[in-house]
């Protein structure tokens, strides 16, 4: 009963404490008339009473034909003690009875009372509660003060909660009114002593005015042309509010806006845009004419096709974000900017098809990002997966890295989430699986018999570098094991230093390869392939360190990790073998059983953003495995996945 924005059924606003107030002293005026009851509540001073009776003389004004006859008419009722509102009781006994029916008729009271108080002067009702005495009333001021209290610390609560930068509230800081004092406070931000911030004071319409901006992240032609036009002006076209003409008249440029906060003009400047000042205005208009350092899209050296768009992402956002927008031109696809880190102030974008995408894992994503408290991301995307996913350290990644706009926009109509970090090349998709990370854009290029055979080599390949060296290892240990059409495997001889201490050795040289092709500039990239065939694998294997079987193995399985297309699930997958070697080599037949279990066992527990990991393996999908294992038509594959939870189901309609 205290909510003052409660409303009626047709949409007017309803005043509940003023209605109150008036239901009050209609009770008691006709608890007075009848004798039988005693003043309990306020008394009003007749302002107010006044204004009661012309609310319920003019709900119950008879229409013009009988207003004479009734005016004629003798009243038998007076009121004594009254004084001067004899007048007001002659009609009181049609008042209460109209009254009544009024109050019987809810719906028409609302109505009317509304009506009546929302025409009155909003002065009136702000003091209304004033003007009444009496325990009754201060009591009720006193519970709508607490109420109100409360509303403000949630508001309060509500506003930390949703603040990425940090448990304090950053306070109001304004802009100065004077121009010399905004010069001096430039200052503080940099002004004279970092060689890139540029000022530019000019008179305009003898208007003293300066523009602030970064050398490198502005178009300065754009900033020309309209000083340009600025130049033009005269004393007598702008009036005392500066800023409104300037914005809404004299400044040519398509994106303009005013702030009168300081923090928020840094931030827009040192986000690229720049500051026009107006001397005795304590506000600021940003243009927005940003030109970042950037490079074009090439495309992706990870994710190359034979087929396909070459188009890749860069580190500019609005690059990426007009890149997938070219491809998905749906009116619901959205994009929402957060700004994540106190120093930094990196954008991050969460993108989504709003009628696809399931609204919990949105809504979680956004927390996540949210609550993210750091200096900064200097390194984009990469922190903010560590400081949102938190997965420990738990080698295999549960989000998905992709530099190729098609595939961005492709998942985004299954129902995942992208994220997007400027300057960041690449772009998170949300939430992953395993097989997931074992799927290539070049399947879907191909037609869908080549598709899925490519995807089994892949698998193949895959299953090699996790499984391959670790079986021959213990074939090598427990002869008994080997099959009889597998007689020829194993070594003939040993080399001088124990296996497995080869296998770690070949593990650690074939990781410092390729680190230095990282590292190494193109030219010479070939010299050192040779280097590393010839003098190191053959002069190993000629001396007796090594035997020429762990090589071959090492090999192989160093091509299906790189044949893994993503290049996290590689890395992972490389651990894993390494724990399965030294497993065989302790435990022999068990450590092997063991380790693969507890490696399944992880795997399965492991939740990317409350989506099991090893979706549709477990919990078991029929269909969604067969999905996996070949590549459908198109035409066949006409539901989104079950783990997205998405909106629609329906990829096209039923015919």
């Amino acid at each position: 009963m205290r909510n003052r924005d409660s409303q009626t059924p047709d949409g007017q606003t309803f005043i509940i404490p003023e209605v109150i107030s008036m239901m009050e002293e209609l009770e008691v005026e006709d608890a007075l008339d009848r004798g039988d009851a005693p003043r309990t509540v306020h008394q009003s001073d007749g302002g107010s009473d006044d204004d009661l009776t012309a609310v319920i003389e003019e709900i119950s004004e008879p229409p013009a034909e009988e207003a004479a006859p009734k005016a004629a008419a003798p009243s038998d009722h007076s009121v004594p003690n009254k004084g001067a509102s004899g007048k007001k009781r002659v009609s009181q006994e049609d008042l209460d009875i109209e009254l009544l029916s009024l109050i019987k008729d809810k719906q028409r009271l609302h109505q009317l009372l509304s009506a009546e108080l929302v025409s009155k002067d909003p002065a009136l009702h702000n003091g209304q509660s004033a003007q009444h005495g009496g325990g009754d009333q201060q009591h009720k001021a006193a519970s709508q003060g607490e109420t109100s209290g409360k509303e403000k610390q949630q508001a309060q609560n509500k506003s930390q909660s949703s603040d990425p930068h940090g448990d304090q509230q950053e306070q109001f800081e304004p802009i100065p009114s004077d121009i010399d004092g905004y010069l001096k406070k430039l200052e503080d931000a940099g002004f004279h002593t970092s060689f890139d911030i540029v000022v530019r004071e000019m008179t305009l319409g003898d208007k003293r005015t300066a523009l602030f901006f970064y050398n490198g992240l502005v178009k300065d032609t754009v900033l020309t042309d309209i000083l340009t036009r600025l130049t033009y002006l005269q004393p007598d076209t702008i009036s005392m509010n500066a800023v409104h003409d300037f914005l809404h008249y004299y400044v040519p440029a398509v994106q303009v806006k005013a702030v009168d906060k300081w923090s928020d003009m840094l931030l827009e400047v040192m986000s690229g845009a720049s500051a026009f000042y107006v001397d005795g205005e304590d506000k600021a208009i940003i243009i927005d004419a940003k030109a970042f350092p950037s490079r074009g899209p090439e495309e992706p050296s990870l994710e190359r096709v034979v087929r396909g768009a070459r188009d890749g992402f860069v580190e500019t956002l609005m690059v990426n974000v007009s890149l997938v927008r070219r491809r998905l031109r749906d009116p619901m696809l959205r994009y929402e900017i957060v700004r994540v880190g106190e120093r930094t102030q990196t954008d991050v974008c969460i993108a989504y098809v709003e009628d696809i995408t399931d609204p919990e894992l949105i809504e979680s994503i956004r927390d996540k990002i949210k609550q993210v408290k750091l200096d900064g991301l200097p390194l984009a995307d990469k922190q903010l997966e560590e400081a949102t996913v938190k997965r420990g350290w738990n080698p295999y990644p549960l989000v998905r890295y992709s530099e190729r706009p098609d595939v961005v926009a492709a998942h985004l109509l299954e129902g995942n989430v992208a994220v997007f970090v400027d300057t960041s090349p690449s772009v998170m998709l949300l939430p992953t699986t395993f097989f997931d990370l074992v799927q290539h854009a070049e399947e879907n290029r191909q037609t869908p018999f080549m598709g899925t055979y490519l995807r089994w080599v892949r698998f193949i390949g895959i299953m090699a570098s996790l499984f391959l060296l670790p079986i021959w290892f213990l074939f090598v240990l427990d002869p008994a094991l080997k099959p009889v059409a597998l007689e020829f495997i194993g070594p003939t001889k040993t080399g001088k230093i124990p296996m497995v201490i080869q296998f770690l050795l070949a593990e650690l040289g074939v990781d410092l390869l390729r680190m230095a092709a990282v590292h190494t500039p193109t030219p010479l990239a070939t010299a050192m392939s040779l280097i590393a065939a010839i003098m190191i694998g053959d002069i190993a294997v000629s001396t007796g360190l090594f035997i020429n079987e762990v090589i071959l193995y090492m090999a192989v399985a160093a091509v299906g990790m790189f044949a893994t297309p993503s290049y996290e699930l590689g890395l992972a997958n490389r651990i894993v073998r390494i724990l399965l070697i030294l497993s065989v080599a302790v435990f022999k037949v068990p450590g092997f059983v063991v380790a693969t279990t507890l490696v399944v066992l992880i795997l399965s527990m492991e939740r990317s953003f409350n989506r099991p990991y090893m979706w549709p393996f477990i919990p078991f999908d029929l269909k969604a495995m067969i999905n996996i294992i070949v590549r459908p038509p198109v035409l066949y594959n006409r539901t989104r996945p079950n783990l997205l939870r998405p909106k629609q189901r329906d990829k096209m309609p039923r015919t």
